[in-house]
């Protein structure tokens, strides 16, 4: 049985799958207290469904084959594995939204991971772990930074020279009613950064407080 918060078909908000329509699968739980952090109703939940249960649920909203698995923390639950293996089996796109702090060693290759880093403006900025990078794929996977602030940004550029992430897919988004989007592209046209600035498509759509969109 997996915790649930919730399931629900949207259109993908965030990543460089913005845009899609995409089957979210939100697990409850959650490591990390993020200052910013939008679904702090994730934290708890008493829904629990089977593998069964939650794939039946999925294909109430077929033809849709994109899935998200999303949280809070999914990896916190050791039943995603299972719950990975099943989508796989059905031919679904599987989506891996996970905030670094937990071993992504045994997630499956055939999942796209959407990795967090956490920075300083999220009060979790010593969560992450470096030898997850040695587990993300530059061809697929991608990394996310959540900037609040100036300083936010400039840790992020120092982060990728650090670790050398020239590479790899880098998401560069600003925490609503913190940073403007404005300023932050400013700084990446003026550093002629290689990244992907994104904005929370939803948040633009529905109401930011809306759940399940």
């Amino acid at each position: 049985m997996l915790n649930i918060s919730e399931i629900f078909c949207s259109i993908q908000g965030e990543s460089t799958y913005s845009g899609l329509p995409c089957i979210f699968i939100r697990l409850a739980g959650c490591n990390l207290r993020c200052d910013y952090c939008d679904t702090t109703y994730s934290y708890e939940s008493d829904i629990s469904l089977s593998i069964n249960d939650i794939i039946t649920k999925v294909k109430e909203y077929d033809p849709v084959r994109l899935v998200e698995i999303t949280g809070g923390e999914p990896l916190l639950q050791l039943e995603v594995y299972q719950l990975f293996d099943s989508l796989h089996k059905d031919g679904y796109t599987i989506l891996l939204e996970t905030n670094g702090s937990i071993s992504l060693k045994d997630v499956p290759d055939y999942v796209i991971k959407i990795v967090d880093v956490k920075c300083p403006g999220s009060g979790e900025e010593e969560s992450f772990l470096i030898k997850n990078l040695e587990y993300i794929n530059e061809e697929k996977d991608e990394i996310k930074f959540v900037l609040s602030d100036n300083f936010d940004y400039n840790w992020a550029k120092d982060f990728m020279i650090k670790y050398k992430l020239n590479d790899y897919e880098i998401l560069l988004s600003p925490v609503s009613e913190k940073l403007e989007s404005q300023g932050l592209a400013k700084w990446i046209i003026e550093d002629k950064l290689p990244i992907r600035m994104q904005l929370q498509l939803h948040k633009i759509i529905w109401d930011k407080d809306k759940r399940g969109v």
